[in-house]
């Protein structure tokens, strides 16, 4: 009887998180469908409305947090955390880029371009100089100027969330060519998650079956720039990183 009451709870818990990120999220949107017209490409507009969007992660996981229906784990977060630096990680889940947009420095994010067109994420993304992740010598050199320029960029190298099971996706080399034309270094984020906290094939309206629900996030090596070493190498020596970090406990 206590367990169903507190699966009852737990499940309720989790709906709420999701309709208030919904409420805020809209009405953040609505704010910003009409700076796309007159401040689209504004620095100072983009800045206030990236501390805007890292407020609401901040809010939100602490609402996580206060409901018990998600436990998240930092390590390595208590340093300082370096601007002008590519941040990677992996992509198990579907909450991976707010749980680091709400802890890292004024960070940009690259995101699928069909998210763009979308009423509920886009025109604050678009505003908040968030990038679609459309290859091309333009995107990496609009992406590395951004960094240049002292931001920082969060990228998952995957591209896609890994699905339920599967422990990393082929990786990327785009973040190797834009730290590599930023000149900028490269810092790995680990990320250890419930199996099926929205891993990619989930639908997010189904609670992940054992609630509280866990996520590990772990702030790991620095690859400074190096212009002897090629982006395919680059891009190998991370893989080979997270395999390290990832691989199951023995």
């Amino acid at each position: 009887m206590i367990g169903t009451l507190k699966r009852r709870y737990m499940v309720g818990a989790y709906y709420l998180c999701w309709m208030w990120f919904a409420l805020f999220g809209m009405s953040l949107n609505l704010f910003c469908l009409p700076l796309l017209l007159v401040h689209r490409h504004s620095s100072v507009c983009g800045r206030a409305v990236r501390g805007i969007i890292r407020g609401l992660f901040v809010a939100w996981l602490g609402w996580f947090r206060t409901s018990r229906c998600l436990d998240v784990v930092w390590k390595g977060f208590d340093v300082p955390l370096q601007k002008g630096t590519v941040y990677i990680a992996n992509h198990p889940t579907l909450l991976d880029a707010t749980f680091l947009l709400a802890r890292l420095p004024d960070a940009i994010c690259v995101f699928k371009p069909a998210l763009a067109r979308s009423p509920a994420i886009g025109p604050a993304a678009i505003v908040a100089g968030y990038a679609s992740s459309a290859t091309g010598i333009d995107a990496i050199r609009d992406l590395a100027a951004q960094v240049t320029a002292g931001r920082s960029l969060l990228i998952f190298p995957e591209g896609t969330r890994t699905e339920q099971g599967v422990m990393l996706n082929p990786l990327k080399p785009g973040f190797a060519l834009i730290a590599e034309r930023a000149r900028a270094p490269v810092r790995l984020i680990s990320i250890r998650a419930s199996s099926d906290l929205v891993p990619r094939g989930r639908p997010w309206w189904r609670p992940p079956d054992k609630l509280p629900a866990r996520a590990e996030l772990t702030l790991d090596q620095t690859w400074n720039y190096d212009p002897a070493r090629p982006a395919l190498v680059l891009t190998e020596e991370v893989r080979q990183r997270l395999c390290e970090l990832l691989a199951p406990s023995q």
